[in-house]
C-alpha cells in the first residue's frame, strides 16, 4: 500500500475519515466535526513545522493517516513530538496502521526526533495493542481527564525512544 506526505487536496478524505471518530466514539476529544479547510490548514501547520503528514493510498483512496506534532512548545521539548493515526474502518486490522506508523516514525528518527508520545483515550484496546506492537510503551494514565457524551474519560499514554539526537541546536 503507497504511503506518501499528504497534501491539499486529501483534506477532504482526511476529513471523512476523521468526523465519524469524532461524532460517534471517544477516541477523540474534538466534539464538532472539521471542515475540508479546517483539516487542510491542520495539514499545512504541522508540515510548516517540518514535521510529516502522511496518507496511505489503495487504489488511489486515502485508507488512513499518520502524522506528529510537537509535544509542547517549550524549547527544551523540541525533541519530543506526539504521535496520530487513524484509519477508515475498512482499513482496520489490515496493517494500514503499522505500515502508516512505521514509515511516520523512520521520518521521525530521520528529522531527529528522540521520543514521540501516543495520546489514547481509554478503552482502546486496537490503538494500545498497535502502539504497543509498534514499541511504544506506557508510562502514564490520567484518569477523568475528558468528559464526551455525559461520561468521564481516561487518557494514557505510551512512549518510543527513537535514539539520542547530537543536534542540540534545533
Amino acid at each position: 500500500m503507497p504511503i506518501r506526505p499528504a497534501h491539499a487536496d486529501d483534506a477532504k478524505a482526511i476529513a471523512a475519515i476523521y468526523n465519524p471518530y469524532i461524532l460517534n466514539t471517544t477516541i477523540s476529544f474534538e466534539e464538532e466535526p472539521v471542515t475540508d479547510a479546517a483539516m487542510a490548514q491542520r495539514i499545512a501547520d504541522v508540515q510548516a513545522a517540518g514535521l510529516p503528514w502522511l496518507v496511505a493510498e489503495q487504489d488511489g483512496k486515502v485508507m488512513g493517516y499518520a502524522y506528529a506534532t510537537k509535544w509542547r512548545v517549550r524549547h527544551a521539548y523540541r525533541f519530543s513530538v506526539e504521535s496520530s493515526v487513524y484509519l477508515a474502518p475498512e482499513a482496520a486490522r489490515q496493517g494500514v496502521g503499522s505500515a502508516l506508523y512505521g514509515a511516520l516514525l523512520a521520518q521521525l528518527a530521520e528529522r531527529g526526533c528522540h521520543l514521540v508520545i501516543g495520546g489514547i483515550a481509554l478503552p482502546n484496546d486496537a490503538s494500545v495493542a498497535l502502539h504497543e506492537k509498534m514499541g511504544y510503551q506506557q508510562v502514564a494514565q490520567f484518569r477523568e481527564v475528558g468528559f464526551k457524551f455525559g461520561r468521564w474519560l481516561d487518557v494514557g499514554y505510551w512512549q518510543k525512544t527513537l535514539g539520542h539526537s547530537t543536534d542540540t541546536t534545533a
